[in-house]
């Protein structure tokens, strides 16, 4: 039986086969001032997302002192700046979704925002009661994706994220590993429910998700959320120092940042990456790679080549 679903990721599918889709900001408040991003849908519907997102693990657990929330601030403007829009946090991150929520409120008019979280806790009412308190930190409601944190409780919480989603409390829904372990149950997970996204880390170092997760979720339709794309920064420590090579200016990169970045780009099954930073001069340089070619599969090859080289 054809579903609404089966339809629409065909749809999705051909999409992304043609290659990425620049799209304006959709506030022309602020389509003046955005760089025009590079985008790619999410299977289950096809909305389309910029391909370079903001995570705020460590970066954005802050005191709110006016000195560290015009720091953020100033982040979070060059983010939208260079036509970013999906903002991940999470319960665990610390103050992470207050500083976001805080930045959020003070933005006039409040560029379009994407906003995914996570509910992290075991128990029904527990899990509830975390998400109504992330949608309040965060200011947006309702919440555009919430993810199951590391597979923590993910069938009590899926069921009440189903049910959500069925009343419209949320777009989206998906379940999240932010390193190596539970790849065999999310897998499980991933064929077996009807997720809207997955969230695990992915880069140049950690080519694990090549295995499996990535394929299962091409073939099922799940939108893919890269953490880590930086190995919490130990690419950059083989990379210091060194000359760019020439198929980083073939992609129009101008650091290794946006060398790594575009290296996962080049992966079909990637829907958005998160790279985290609290520097205004990482945010514009992660930015960069949101617009411009990714590299094809040649390409891909001879940026990895040059990794091992390094």
């Amino acid at each position: 039986m054809v579903t609404r679903r089966h339809i629409l990721q065909v749809l999705a599918a051909l999409a992304a086969s043609r290659g990425l889709v620049a799209t304006a900001a959709a506030n022309p408040a602020t389509a003046m001032t955005t760089t025009r991003a590079n985008t790619r849908p999410i299977p289950s519907t096809g909305e389309h997302l910029p391909v370079i997102g903001m995570g705020t693990s460590r970066t954005f657990d802050e005191p709110a002192s006016p000195e560290i929330l015009a720091q953020l601030k100033e982040v979070m403007e060059a983010f939208f700046e260079g036509g970013g829009k999906v903002i991940d946090s999470s319960p665990m991150y610390g103050k992470a979704e207050s500083r976001v929520g805080d930045i959020l409120r003070q933005l006039t008019p409040r560029p379009p925002v994407f906003a995914a979280t996570k509910v992290w806790t075991t128990g029904r009412e527990e899990g509830i009661e975390q998400m109504q308190a992330s949608a309040e930190r965060m200011a947006v409601e309702p919440l555009d994706l919430i993810a199951i944190h590391n597979l923590k409780d993910w069938r009590t919480h899926l069921a009440t994220l189903k049910a959500w989603k069925a009343e419209g409390r949320v777009r989206y829904i998906g379940i999240t590993t932010s390193h190596g372990r539970y790849h065999s149950e999310l897998l499980d997970i991933m064929r077996r429910e009807p997720l809207d996204f997955v969230q695990f880390s992915y880069n140049m170092e950690d080519r694990v998700a090549e295995r499996a997760l990535l394929p299962v979720a091409q073939d099922q339709g799940i939108a893919t959320m890269i953490n880590r794309p930086y190995q919490r920064g130990a690419l950059f420590a083989k990379s210091r120092g060194k000359a760019l090579p020439m198929v980083a200016r073939e992609l129009g990169c101008t650091s290794w940042g946006q060398f790594y970045l575009k290296w996962i780009l080049g992966h079909p099954a990637v829907t958005c990456l998160i790279p985290a930073t609290s520097k205004v001069s990482h945010m514009r340089d992660n930015m960069q790679a949101n617009t411009g070619p990714v590299p094809d599969t040649t390409q891909r090859a001879e940026m990895l080549r040059v990794f091992a080289n390094l």
